[in-house]
């Protein structure tokens, strides 16, 4: 093989399986997993995501009934199929900062610390190879994406999200890092040097991220590091001003919106272990909207309490900062209230936790203004949902969504439900006077139809028509247009069929 910068190299192969470390969270992981799964799609191949292990609060039910993290289910999008739970053998749920939730092919085994936690990760290897060849079994090719960073030696024994994965099944390693953080060089020619000599030697060339600017300005530095660490730089990504594609689980101050256009001011509090915030997506990118995470209450049009992995002591949070006092005033004056999964059992009178699914075993009481009991149940609900919206006297606005939860609400609040499913069950409660909702429903805002009818619910009248699926695919092939520019898919994985044309 030949480097990008004319240097000759080790020639390597990639024949079913590639995998891509980074020199840090959020180097771009997940990001060139997704676009090398759109190119081999669009290239014709039968190419299939995989992530040993994840953690991560933004999950997605797979077609199969299990639960894997959302970015393999977006790779899964990217790639042309069904997300299925081989994509993600492991799931890890914080639900503290000493415990997860670990979901072993889709389905929740058990909470445990994290030394629990090591004692099965030898098992669970198996588990994780198990998975990755029957994928290798049916698919082309699959794109494998680590976990953090390769570096973490102090994670090193038992390790199956990074090197040990990669040893176990003998497949090559990509290494990328960002350097917009600064340090890039630092932090690749620093990765190999942690790392024992036969993982060394699995990394077959680096990806740098993120790039601002004319890469001829880098040329000096990229010779250098081929020299100094023997492998070639694969390529160098552009920074994608505005890029979207969901996030795997980091939440920041930039995922906050506001549009020139905008008629509705939507504000959620940010609780600490809040979970599934893709669920917002549609919302914060919609041109009629602006939208907050706030962690003490600001004014808005619409309140929304969004999903948590700890619902009682989230609801602890909310009242230590004044957010009850604030929905109170929001609603005397006209505003409106909407709760999702661990939100919607907030807004009930009682939650009740007999077996610590979630925590210490116990009881809270709710916001009390929905007229509905949650109690919290060990068998997760998992489930793909089809139906219709009924708000507005409009029962033919097509729904679809997801559940994924572990309370059971009762009540009489849950006689004026408001979605109704395919598979003739009923979902959601509203408030007598219109102006409180509550749904298990993940992804509703994401199909158009059903984002309209909820805004127009919420006060904002005729919105601008916003197809968010067509947006978010949209944004993966411009990620896919650019990797195709900056990396040789053929030398990089041989057997690559070139582009079709259309």
């Amino acid at each position: 093989m030949t480097s990008t910068y004319g240097t000759p190299r080790h020639r390597f192969r990639a024949d079913r399986t590639l995998m891509i470390q980074g020199t840090t969270s959020d180097a771009g992981k997940s990001a060139l997993a997704t676009a090398l799964c759109r190119l081999l799609a669009r290239r014709g191949h039968r190419v299939a995501p995989f992530k040993p292990q994840n953690m991560a609060l933004n999950s997605a039910v797979t077609i199969d009934g299990g639960e894997i993290g959302r970015a393999q289910a977006v790779q899964a999008m990217a790639a042309g199929i069904e997300a299925r739970v081989d994509f993600n053998p492991i799931l890890l749920k914080p639900t503290s900062d000493q415990g997860s939730q670990v979901i072993v092919g889709g389905q929740a085994i058990g909470t445990m610390r994290a030394a629990e936690y090591y004692r099965h990760k030898p098992a669970l290897l198996d588990e994780v190879i198990a998975a990755h060849d029957r994928l290798s079994d049916e698919f082309d090719h699959v794109i494998v994406e680590g976990a953090g960073s390769a570096a973490e030696i102090n994670l090193r024994a038992h390790d199956l999200a990074n090197m040990g994965f990669a040893e176990a099944i003998d497949c090559p390693v990509i290494l990328i890092a960002d350097i917009d953080r600064g340090g890039v060089f630092a932090h690749l020619v620093g990765t190999l040097a942690v790392l024992p000599e036969t993982e060394r030697e699995r990394i077959v060339g680096f990806v740098i991220n993120r790039f601002r600017g004319d890469p001829a300005l880098l040329r000096s530095g990229l010779e250098w590091l081929e020299h100094e660490t023997g492998r070639p730089v694969l390529g160098v990504l552009p920074w994608l001003e505005n890029l979207h594609v969901e996030a795997e689980d980091s939440l920041s101050r930039a995922e906050d919106s506001h549009h020139e256009s905008a008629r509705l001011k939507v504000v959620v509090p940010l609780l600490p272990r809040l979970s599934n915030h893709t669920d917002f997506d549609a919302l914060r990118l919609h041109p009629d909207i602006s939208l907050k995470f706030c962690h003490t209450p600001e004014p808005g049009d619409l309140i929304i309490l969004p999903g948590s992995k700890h619902v009682r002591a989230d609801l602890d949070w909310l009242r230590a900062r004044g957010w009850e006092t604030a929905i109170s005033r929001h609603l005397r004056y006209g505003g409106r209230v909407m709760g999702i999964c661990g939100g919607y059992q907030m807004l009930g009178h009682r939650i009740i936790d007999p077996d610590g699914v979630e925590g210490e075993a116990g009881e809270s009481d709710g916001l009390g203004w929905l007229d509905l009991t949650t109690t919290l149940k060990a068998d997760k609900q998992l489930r793909r949902v089809t139906g219709h919206c009924l708000l507005g006297g409009a029962p033919g606005t097509p729904l679809t969504g997801y559940e994924i939860h572990v309370g059971e609400s009762r009540g009489t609040g849950l006689r004026d439900d408001i979605f109704l499913l395919e598979d003739g069950r009923r979902d959601g409660a509203l408030s007598a006077d219109g102006r409180i909702l509550g749904t298990y429903l993940h992804g509703i805002f994401d199909r158009r139809e059903t984002l309209e009818c909820l805004l127009e619910w919420a006060g904002l009248k005729q919105p601008q028509p916003f197809d968010y699926d067509a947006f978010r695919l949209a944004e993966i092939d411009r990620l896919a247009d650019a990797v195709e520019e900056s990396l040789d898919i053929g030398q990089l994985i041989p057997g690559a069929r070139p582009p079709q044309r259309p």
